[in-house]
């Protein structure tokens, strides 16, 4: 049996600002910005990783969004469609009674029903000590999977009860976006755009970001309207939603994104 949850008078306008809100996702930048807000508002973490998978069970897409800069390697190890610690943590929910899958590698095993022992072992050394997991049935769309880690405080039947109400809204606003190969265009980014992005996602001004790359605030500046062009933007904080919804990395000669 479940345990009764009462949610206070602040977590239930989150929660029905969170519904509401969910209706009008219709692309990445928008889902992006609404699991930083809402998502985060109800539940605080610090990656949230996506799993589309087929009528079969296997994994067609696995996404990771997230406010700050994630190193690469971390990413893999979350995300990597055939090994990711998602994939594996969708594995074991799939073999179990289909409830939120709480995780914390600070709590004794014994209180981890179901829970492979190096999993909260793996958490802990890659920082990310609590993990909070729950996913749909098999549909005829197919089914979603979301792992939120890095949960805090560690997560409780409040945590579990609120991903429980949101899982719909998570469900609908992943499968409307399609995957990336079904994209309508391609975004190419300079190396010098994606130097510019990675300081703007740390909050630089434009001459903070001239000074740091020896260019003057006017060029970055022009850089930015090029970039919003491109992405189909407005603004810098559309422009660092899109630019992570789209994944793209934050330096190298050039990347390719799918609108």
């Amino acid at each position: 049996m479940q345990p009764i949850v009462i949610l206070n008078p602040q977590q239930q306008q989150h929660l029905l600002h969170a519904f509401e809100t969910a209706l009008a996702i219709g692309e990445r930048s928008q889902f992006f910005l609404w699991t930083q807000g809402q998502l985060q508002a109800l539940l605080p973490h610090r990656v949230l990783v996506c799993l589309q998978l087929g009528p079969n069970g296997a994994v067609l897409h696995s996404e990771c969004f997230h406010s700050g800069v994630l190193d690469e390697g971390l990413r893999r190890s979350l995300c990597d469609p055939a090994s990711g610690l998602a994939v594996r943590l969708q594995r074991r929910y799939r073999e179990g009674a289909a409830v939120p899958l709480a995780l914390c590698a600070a709590a004794p095993q014994g209180r981890q029903q179901g829970v492979p022992g190096n999993l909260p072992a793996e958490l802990h050394a890659l920082g990310l000590d609590n993990v909070l997991a729950h996913g749909s049935d098999s549909l005829p769309g197919g089914a979603t999977f979301f792992c939120l880690f890095g949960v805090a405080p560690a997560p409780d039947a409040r945590h579990a009860h609120c991903l429980r109400l949101l899982l719909p809204y998570l469900h609908m606003g992943l499968q409307s976006l399609g995957t990336p190969a079904e994209g309508a265009g391609t975004a190419r980014i300079s190396a010098r755009q994606a130097q510019i992005m990675r300081w703007l996602r740390e909050g630089k001004g434009n001459e903070e970001i001239g000074q740091l790359l020896g260019i003057s605030g006017l060029t970055v500046k022009n850089h930015l309207q090029r970039l919003y062009r491109q992405l189909g933007v407005s603004n810098r904080a559309h422009a660092v939603a899109r630019c992570a919804s789209l994944r793209l990395p934050d330096a190298g000669p050039y990347t390719e994104a799918r609108l």
